[in-house]
């Protein structure tokens, strides 16, 4: 039995200027063949796939086929989908025979002239395996799952927390869910509804037992635990794609019921439209959320930056925030990131302490901020490479080059030559700094970040600044998607699943 092993990910962001290329990918951890196996045997999804076949009782054969990942950034060129077509197709063909596929997908890549870059990549694979071999890939909770998509898997299973605590464990339930495929002989029949929402992401908190969203995780684990369940999962999408099959989606996958599938289907995604208004999260003026955070004079404040959140594929160097904290004096401190290559370079010819006059921010997003001029301390200098646990990772490698560390008044600004989770304490601790020390600390996501903040601030504030991942998606110019969409518009629903075999 020989089961081949893939993984790309990438989740992309329309309104960032910045193209994806080949270098991204390449830079983050491209892994071909044999290597994919012993360097991501312990890491996400793939982790969970290698873990989970070594413990089956046949000890089948682990192809390691390519893994392709890049942080999430703006729209692919052509090239790159090209390349990426390319190391899949020859990835496979040099495998040989194959039992089965595995494959690690994000589900909302999108590339020049191909708004559904997953849907094309699985028809391909798809294509070249046959229709008789089982493929059974995962997905994000923000994948735009696409019919394409569905109707060349076997079965597609998805993340069910957000923040993404589940990433390894989606692998073990994707190898599961083979088992009963492959071994099992179950023919699985899927059913999707397509919700015409899009809901923000500020909100989407799995984790938190009062939101809805906990509500819904409950209900897909509690259909994926029956005997005639395949998978279940929900699909509440990355909010800043301008494509046309655009939408959030539930996805239910049965041991050959079509009925149940559906019924399933069209109940939570009834849920769903019924308490869409839920997900609307309370977004804090800039300054105003600075000066509360000013005020609070014990613990620590964290600022969520939602629109310039390099984990939702914004550049990373907006200006806006920084701006206002510069108008404080922080008796503890406070920390912010920025992606700003040419000041690390800057920074690293000079000695610590040294003051270094600079532009820094707003080149890499023209489009909603501009360059600011400081005078800064250079602290120190460093390479932000860590091992990220908790959202989106597990033991999970990070290399974000060369990095400085520099100080205006009480406000450090670490910043970084490579995108990356800029909410992560790790990168904080390779910095040299203690995150939970400060008076206030930025983290560049609208979510995630409370997974690893909430238990020891003493208060937590979204902040409305601009951006390409803003809170209020709905009033940014999207020329591609498809009408009615909530909330763009106001209009009555009913779900209708569809069934594709």
């Amino acid at each position: 039995m020989r089961i081949g092993i893939a993984q790309l990910w990438q989740e992309t962001n329309t309104f960032n200027p910045l193209p994806t290329t080949r270098a991204d990918f390449e830079s983050f951890g491209l892994l071909r063949g044999d290597e994919l196996i012993a360097k991501m045997a312990e890491t996400n999804e793939p982790g969970g796939f290698i873990q989970s076949l070594r413990k089956w009782p046949e000890k089948p054969e682990l192809v390691g086929l390519v893994r392709l990942p890049a942080w999430p950034s703006g729209t692919a060129t052509r090239e790159t989908f090209d390349w990426i077509q390319q190391e899949i197709v020859a990835a496979l063909k040099q495998a040989g025979p194959l039992d089965a596929l595995l494959v690690a997908l994000h589900g909302a890549m999108v590339s020049e002239g191909r708004p559904d870059v997953e849907g094309e990549i699985l028809a391909t694979m798809r294509e070249i395996v046959g229709a008789k071999l089982p493929l059974v890939a995962t997905l994000d909770l923000h994948a735009n799952v696409t019919r394409r998509m569905v109707a060349a898997a076997d079965a597609l299973v998805l993340y069910h927390t957000a923040p993404h605590v589940d990433v390894f464990e989606t692998g073990e339930r994707g190898a599961a869910v083979l088992r009963r495929i492959l071994v099992d002989g179950v023919k699985p029949v899927k059913a999707i509804v397509k919700i015409p929402a899009v809901v923000p992401a500020e909100r989407a908190n799995t984790q938190d037992p009062t939101s809805v969203s906990s509500d819904f995780r409950r209900e897909l684990q509690a259909l994926e635990a029956r005997d005639d369940v395949v998978t279940a999962g929900l699909a509440t999408v990355q909010p800043w794609l301008d494509i046309p099959e655009f939408g959030s989606a539930v996805l239910v996958t049965t041991t050959g019921d079509a009925e149940l599938a559906c019924r399933e289907a069209e109940r939570i995604a009834g849920m769903v439209w019924k308490h869409r208004r839920d997900y609307l999260a309370t977004i804090v003026p800039l300054e105003e959320a600075v000066r509360e955070a000013y005020e609070c004079k014990d613990g620590l404040v964290v600022l969520g930056d939602p629109a310039d959140a390099t984990t939702a594929g914004a550049p990373g160097d907006s200006t806006w925030v920084l701006s206002e904290l510069l108008k404080y004096d922080w008796p503890r401190g406070a920390l912010i990131t920025m992606v700003a290559p040419e000041v690390v370079a800057a920074a690293g010819r000079l000695p610590a302490g040294t003051t270094l006059k600079t532009a820094i921010g707003g080149k890499r997003d023209t489009r909603f901020s501009k360059p600011i001029e400081v005078t800064a301390v250079v602290e120190r200098t460093f390479d932000s490479a860590f091992t990220l646990n908790g959202h989106l990772g597990r033991n999970m490698a990070i290399d974000m080059g060369r990095s400085a560390l520099l100080r205006v008044g009480d406000v450090r600004i670490v910043v970084t030559s490579r995108s990356g989770p800029h909410f992560a304490p790790e990168l904080f601790h390779a910095a040299g700094l203690d995150p939970y020390t400060q008076n206030v600390l930025i983290a560049k996501s609208p979510c995630g970040f409370r997974a690893a903040y909430a238990p020891r601030a003493v208060k937590i504030l979204l902040v409305r600044a601009p951006g390409c991942a803003p809170s209020d998606y709905w009033t940014y110019p999207y020329e591609q998607i498809p009408r009615p969409l909530w909330p763009w518009d106001e209009f009555e629903w009913t779900p209708k699943a569809e069934v594709i075999r």
